[in-house]
């Protein structure tokens, strides 16, 4: 029997038909990629996590191989600096995390050798101008200094807000302490040139990025405040 091509429900079954097909094999090559798109996002990850640290890759290791040499542990807290059993830091969703109750928090701790002592990296989650800021900050093991910095955005402007993620702008971080002379967490100020305040520690905004760097100041603010407890923990087992 000759099939009629002109007839509108051959049109109907040959659409549907090339529609699961299709369906089938884009769903075949997304299983197959998966793996490897799920191991670029880690060693993405990781990549910022080091980078806070001060730590490069140089192309003698892979990411992986240098995240496993320098990360000696890793843990999740709570807001009273205890320990939490079975929360992975890696798998901790900051952008939710970040929307909970500070009390409420799951908040990761990467424990970092360097060749300049151990360092607690802990992560910040925030949102610039036009979308979602976030970085990870490495804290002296006195709990009150800053060893490094990473920042990443989603999508700042260029040569403005973007210029988060530069190292002349984390690289300010370098050294500030994150409570004030009595005791009190205040973190650290993100301000212009010209109106550096006295007694306070503060790097100076990015030109031009007055939103975003705003917002990497309220980020700071918000991320590390919950870990109050578990970096005046810090600074009592520093001075044993």
């Amino acid at each position: 029997m000759k099939i009629n091509k002109e007839n509108n429900v051959y049109t109907a079954i040959y659409a549907a038909v090339l529609v699961i097909v299709v369906g089938f094999a884009l769903a075949l090559v997304y299983q197959a990629l998966r793996p490897a798109q799920l191991e670029n996002i880690a060693n993405d990850t990781k990549k910022q996590i080091l980078a806070s640290a001060l730590i490069y890759p140089t192309g003698t290791e892979t990411i992986g191989q240098l995240y496993d040499t320098h990360i000696k542990d890793s843990y999740c807290v709570n807001s009273l600096g205890d320990k939490i059993e079975g929360e992975a830091a890696l798998d901790v969703n900051m952008a939710t995390e970040i929307k909970k109750p500070a009390d409420e928090r799951v908040l990761p701790v990467f424990v970092c050798s360097t060749d300049k002592g151990v360092k607690y990296i802990v992560p910040v989650y925030g949102a610039g101008l036009w979308g979602p800021i976030w970085g990870y900050i490495a804290m002296d093991a006195n709990g009150n200094d800053i060893y490094g910095a990473y920042f990443g955005h989603q999508g700042e402007t260029p040569g403005l807000g973007a210029e988060i993620e530069k190292p002349q702008f984390s690289s300010q971080f370098e050294g500030k302490p994150i409570f004030g002379s009595n005791g009190d967490f205040e973190s650290v100020l993100v301000v212009k040139k010209g109106q550096e305040p006295a007694g306070k520690a503060y790097v100076n905004a990015v030109s031009g990025g007055t939103i975003t760097s705003q917002g990497v100041q309220k980020m700071l603010y918000t991320s590390l405040e919950p870990y109050t407890a578990f970096f005046k923990n810090l600074e009592k087992e520093s001075k044993n």
